[in-house]
């Protein structure tokens, strides 16, 4: 007589039940679930400060927690530190560049700037070097547009004015033009 054996399936399942819960899942120890328990149930804890304030003061301290909203022409000069004399009596020039007659590229056309009036300068003694006094001479900001500039220019107080560029058009010309019969430009070889 042969002896059948058969395999112990509950110890096949139990192995092939951790194994895919392993690969298949985040594995959680005890200690987490108990501690994730325990926050979804536990009742939440109020501040002393808050459940004794009267409702008049937690009105006053929604108001405190809000955002202030300010006006968008606000000026900010009083608080920019700069004397009184630049604010006031200095004219603001806002342009766009030319371009650059040494080079062909227009690189630096593209964008307005502001530029203030100069003030006194002077000839150091010592070096012969252009000397000034003025603070705001070497200021360079740019600005993608003229709308741009001018809101800067009214945060700030700045008396300005805007120069408008000057556009060129291009007037397109054939080589072949330079040696025209009909042209003032033909010039005899003889």
């Amino acid at each position: 007589m042969a002896h059948i054996i058969m395999p112990n399936y509950s110890k096949i399942f139990t192995l092939f039940s951790r194994r895919s819960l392993i690969s298949h899942s985040r594995q959680i120890s005890s200690s987490t679930a108990r501690k994730i328990y325990e926050k979804k149930n536990e009742p939440s804890i109020k501040d002393v400060k808050t459940t004794l304030l009267d409702p008049e003061e937690k009105k006053q301290l929604e108001k405190l927690q809000q955002r202030i909203t300010v006006p968008a022409a606000a000026e900010i000069y009083p608080v920019t530190g700069v004397p009184e004399e630049h604010i006031k009596t200095r004219l603001v020039r806002i342009f766009k560049p030319a371009k650059n007659p040494m080079q062909s590229g227009t690189y630096n056309t593209r964008k307005w700037k502001i530029e203030f009036e100069t003030r006194e300068r002077w000839e150091n003694p010592l070096m012969g070097w252009a000397s000034t006094g003025d603070p705001l001479s070497n200021m360079n900001v740019q600005f993608a547009t003229s709308e741009e500039a001018i809101a800067f220019c009214e945060k700030n107080g700045w008396p300005y004015y805007v120069d408008e560029p000057k556009v060129s058009t291009f007037k397109p010309k054939s080589y072949g033009a330079n040696f025209a019969w009909n042209k003032r430009t033909r010039v005899s070889t003889k």
